[in-house]
């Protein structure tokens, strides 16, 4: 077996583990400053939203030897607005033109053919009027009320409404991150990155509830015992898949990976980043709430049930019982529900 499967072994037998519950606060705190980091950074420089939401025009050229930054300059001469060029794979050049209207569109092309020395009917003029872009906007918000409605409802009868309200918190918590981080470096928002911005919400909600089952299944009848609290219980449900959110995670992360950074970095197709970054961000940032965040969230609310209460007090006076008369704590109790012991004991017996 490989080290990392040996490991994933021992985290699920509950051999090893490591204390993300009981040091849960350090990581709220983490999670707080990233969020307000990404909130600062939309307050102070708002995101770059693309051609299709703010409308404009895009000219195509034909194959041409004229520089990305040559064909910015002419254009925003001709235009009189900030302009985006990109070469594509053809040799041609794609001139993105914000706040134009038709009539100003094909000022623009007369002065770009001129510019370019090219036939103005060579330059494919495409223009996009914001309703529409507005129209994107607003379908995807209502799918994302819709998206998140659903959840909560389906966590809520699945599991219980404390799981649903700390999932719905670890989504808004990733889409928090990933538009914040677009508004730091600047990328355009297209359609594209809202597609990207949904898709994520699913990956991020997988890890979620792969943990959420396995703390139901290792909770229940947990008040028929006196060995472990609600805490230790969520906490040894996040060692025992912890190997398995990093492996997914990882595997997911690996081809969005190379298109940000190869695919739109080295080579240049900056049209990738529009939906690469998004995913990439919200994959990392998923991946980390779904542990960090979701199932302390959980602990949180569910300790706060006078019969979580009276369990801890009992699990604590058995282990302070067991510690004066010299025994192990780990023995402590005999009442022990099977559901809840059968994963610590099946280690020892191996």
């Amino acid at each position: 077996m490989s080290k990392l499967g040996d490991l994933g072994a021992k985290l699920y037998r509950g051999e090893v583990g490591y204390d993300f519950v009981g040091k849960r606060f350090v990581w709220y705190g983490v999670s707080i400053l990233i969020t307000i980091t990404a909130i600062v950074a939309l307050a102070v420089q708002g995101l770059n939203m693309g051609i299709e939401f703010k409308g404009g025009a895009v000219f195509t050229t034909p194959k041409t030897s004229i520089s990305e930054l040559h064909a910015r300059e002419e254009a925003e001469k001709a235009s009189g607005h900030d302009a985006v060029v990109q070469k594509l794979g053809t040799g041609a050049l794609r001139i993105q033109i914000s706040d134009l209207d038709t009539n100003a569109a094909a000022d623009v092309k007369a002065k770009l053919a001129a510019n370019f020395k090219m036939d103005a009917a060579q330059i494919n003029a495409d223009l996009v009027g914001p309703s529409w872009g507005e129209q994107i906007a607003n379908k995807a918000w209502t799918g994302l009320g819709v998206f998140m409605v659903l959840v909560v409802i389906y966590l809520a009868i699945a599991f219980e409404w404390r799981m649903a309200v700390a999932a719905l918190i670890a989504l808004i918590h990733d889409l928090t991150i990933t538009v914040g981080v677009y508004a730091l470096v600047g990328f355009e928002v297209t359609p594209g990155t809202v597609i990207g911005l949904l898709t994520i919400l699913g990956y991020s909600l997988y890890d979620t509830v792969v943990v959420f089952d396995g703390l139901k299944e290792g909770s229940k009848d947990i008040t028929k015992q006196t060995r472990w609290t609600y805490s230790e219980v969520a906490n040894r449900s996040i060692n025992g898949t912890l190997v398995r959110s990093i492996n997914t995670t990882v595997v997911a992360l690996l081809p969005v990976g190379a298109l940000l950074f190869i695919g739109g970095g080295f080579l240049g197709a900056g049209m990738l980043n529009d939906i690469s970054l998004s995913l990439f961000v919200g994959l990392a940032a998923g991946a980390y709430s779904s542990i960090f965040i979701a199932t302390p969230l959980v602990v949180d609310l569910k300790e706060r049930e006078p019969a979580m209460k009276a369990l801890k007090k009992r699990v604590l006076a058995k282990r302070a019982s067991a510690e004066a008369r010299g025994e192990s704590p780990e023995d402590a109790g005999t009442e022990e529900a099977p559901e809840v012991v059968a994963q610590g004991r099946s280690g020892r017996r191996r």
